[in-house]
């Protein structure tokens, strides 16, 4: 059963204990994706504590999982949760992992690894019925060549560090029918300086990651702005800040670039940010 994805979502950081889904429900998120690499192990709390909101892998690293596993996993999931969960995968950064060799290639092999759904035992590889459907799997892409596959293979792509004018691009890419669903991290903060130091602190890690310093350099940053904890142009691009509604305002622009889901990953107050989730629901939701 496709998962509804709905319009808004939060992004957040895998961490123990499913607390923050109640909250989420009842302010009228439609979707919470779990970041950090999570396994779907790791999902399945969330989706016990989920009622409505759909649990998506924000993303599942490919390097880090068995693509036969992983299709076991998901109709296991999909068995006890119909409709409740998007598995997100995807290739993560070349930094993370020696084992990063042409993404491309490993990323269209794991698809081929899910449609097959295939388990190994004793050596021999044997079938199983478990292949994870296109319509219930999402793939984190940013250049052209990854975005072809992502719309091939899957029910569109998740973006992650990127600006409204990366999301016209993926739109026009993956065409009127797939799935655009970005992830924009935010400060709710209306003092500039301070907002941009909560950003800078959160960038700094993906400011040194070729992926994503790569595609910033295809959409109009110099290597100026991406030096020395980025330039406030480049920062207010990628991390909108102030108020609840200059933010609105920001995810406007990515709804007006061809985004059908926005996630939220609001910065600077703690882990759980609830007053954040709440003035943003209130604006956009």
């Amino acid at each position: 059963m496709k998962p509804r994805l709905g319009r808004l979502g939060v992004w957040r950081r895998h961490q123990p204990g499913p607390g923050i889904v109640p909250e989420l429900e009842a302010l009228g998120y439609d979707a919470l994706w779990l970041g950090s690499s999570p396994s779907l192990e790791q999902a399945r709390p969330y989706l016990e504590a989920s009622e409505e909101i759909t649990i998506a892998t924000g993303i599942l690293n490919i390097w880090q999982h068995e693509p036969a596993d992983v299709a076991a996993q998901h109709a296991e999931l999909t068995r006890d949760f119909p409709g409740s969960f998007l598995l997100g995968i995807g290739v993560g950064h070349p930094e993370a992992t020696s084992d990063y060799t042409k993404p491309l290639s490993a990323m269209r092999a794991f698809f081929d690894g899910l449609d097959a759904g295939t388990v190994s035992a004793g050596g021999l590889t044997t079938a199983s019925l478990a292949p994870v459907p296109r319509d219930e799997r999402i793939a984190a892409a940013l250049g052209p060549k990854m975005l072809d596959l992502a719309v091939e293979r899957s029910l569109g792509t998740h973006p992650y560090f990127t600006t409204p004018e990366h999301t016209a691009f993926a739109r026009e890419r993956v065409g009127p029918d797939a799935i655009v669903a970005p992830e924009v991290a935010v400060v709710v903060e209306t003092d500039p300086e301070r907002a941009r130091a909560d950003a800078r602190a959160y960038a700094a890690t993906y400011l040194q990651l070729t992926n994503y310093t790569s595609n910033l350099l295809r959409f109009g940053f110099t290597e100026a702005d991406i030096a020395n904890g980025g330039s406030d142009r480049l920062i207010d691009a990628v991390i909108p800040h102030g108020s609840a509604e200059a933010i609105a305002e920001a995810v406007q622009a990515h709804y007006d670039a061809g985004a059908d889901h926005v996630c939220l990953q609001p910065l600077g107050h703690g882990p759980a940010p609830i007053e954040d989730y709440r003035a943003l629901a209130a604006v956009l939701l």
